[in-house]
C-alpha cells in the first residue's frame, strides 16, 4: 500500500504513488488490442458510490481538469477505509467490495490503525500477499505475455521496506517452510470459513470443515472425474472423486472435490499437485472448506 488516507492505494509498481500502466499499453504493438498510451478511461456508473468502508476503486486522474469525462486510470486501485466520502464519487472509478476483512479487529480496522509518515505512507508495510482468480469470465486480450511469478523488487523498493516488516520477512525465512505453510494454510481456512459462514455454508465459522477433501478448480473443461481420480489416486485410497457439472448443460464447472480416505493422503496430494499441468491447464489444489459437501456435494457446488 503506497497511501492510507481515507483509502488505502495501492497497484503501482514503482511503490512512490504516481507510477502504474493499463495493461493494454503493456502488449506487443502488433496487438489489435494495444495501447500506445499507458492509461484507459475506466467504466463507470451513477450507481456505483463511494458510501461504505470497503469499496474497491481505480485511482483516476483527469486529462482536462473542466471535463468530467475525461478521467483516466492506470493500474492504481485503493480500498476505501470510511463510509460516506461520496466527494471522490467525481473522481474516481469504483467497481466492487470486499467481502472479507470488514468485520471488527478485521484487516480494514488493522489498517485505519496502522503508523504513517508526513506522507501518509505506512511506516511498517502492508502488503498483499496472495492473490487467487477462481473465475476469470474475459478472454485474455492477444499479445498477453503472463510473466511465470513476480517480479523481483528493484533496490529503490527494497530501501523502502519498512523495518518491522522486513523483519517479518526474515522471521519467516528462519522458520522451517512446512511451519510457514501451515501457517498460511490456517490463515486461508479462517478467512474462507468467514465467508462459507455468510453465504450459509457453514453454520458457524469456528466449526472445522473436513480435512480429507480437497477442493480442485481452473480445470480444463474437457478433465473427467475419472481422469482427476486417476491422476491422484497414486496420493492413496480415493473414497469419491467428482467434476462438478452445470445441472442444465451438463458441462463441467471446471472445478472438482476429491475425498480421501486419510488426511495424509490429501495433504500430499495438495503439496505436490499445486499448479501441476492437467489437460494443458495449471491446477489451483486447496483443502476444501465447505461442510455441505459430504451430505450433498450439488448444495456444495452451488454454493
Amino acid at each position: 500500500m503506497s497511501a492510507l488516507r481515507r483509502g488505502a492505494q495501492t497497484g503501482d509498481p514503482t511503490n512512490t504513488g504516481k507510477g502504474g500502466q493499463s495493461i493494454w499499453s503493456q502488449l506487443n504493438p502488433s496487438s489489435d488490442a494495444y495501447s500506445s498510451v499507458p492509461y484507459f478511461f475506466p467504466e463507470r456508473h451513477p450507481s456505483r458510490k463511494h458510501e461504505r468502508r470497503g469499496t474497491l476503486s481505480m485511482a483516476c486522474r483527469r486529462l482536462r481538469p473542466e471535463d468530467e469525462d475525461s478521467l483516466v486510470a492506470g493500474s492504481q486501485f485503493f480500498v476505501t477505509l470510511s463510509d460516506d466520502i461520496e466527494y471522490l464519487d467525481d473522481k474516481h472509478a469504483p467497481f466492487g467490495r470486499i467481502v472479507e476483512g470488514d468485520e471488527k479487529d478485521g484487516t480494514l480496522d488493522k489498517m485505519n490503525a496502522a503508523f504513517v509518515d508526513k506522507d501518509m505512507r505506512p511506516l511498517q508495510d502492508i502488503r498483499i500477499q496472495q492473490v487467487v482468480v477462481l473465475d476469470d469470465p474475459f478472454d485474455d486480450p492477444k499479445g498477453l505475455h503472463i510473466p511465470s511469478r513476480t517480479p523481483s523488487p528493484t533496490p529503490e523498493q527494497m530501501a523502502a521496506i519498512g523495518l518491522d516488516a522486513t523483519a517479518a520477512l526474515n522471521e519467516d525465512e528462519n522458520r522451517p517452510a512446512e511451519e510457514v505453510e501451515e501457517e498460511r494454510r490456517r490463515k486461508d481456512r479462517e478467512a474462507a470459513a468467514l465467508t462459507l459462514e455468510m453465504v450459509g455454508d457453514l453454520p458457524f465459522a469456528e466449526i472445522r470443515p473436513p480435512e480429507n477433501i480437497l477442493f480442485v478448480c481452473k480445470l480444463n473443461p474437457v478433465t473427467r472425474s475419472e481422469d482427476l481420480e486417476l491422476i491422484f489416486s497414486r496420493f492413496g485410497q480415493i473414497l469419491s472423486c467428482e467434476v462438478i457439472k452445470d445441472k442444465k448443460t451438463g458441462d463441467s464447472l471446471q472445478y472438482a472435490f476429491i475425498e480421501f480416505d486419510q488426511r495424509k493422503s490429501a495433504e500430499q496430494a495438495y503439496f505436490k499437485m499445486q499448479n501441476v499441468l492437467v489437460d494443458d491447464r495449471r491446477i489451483w489444489v486447496d483443502f476444501s472448506q465447505s461442510l455441505e459437501f459430504k451430505q450433498n456435494p450439488r448444495k456444495s457446488a452451488e454454493s
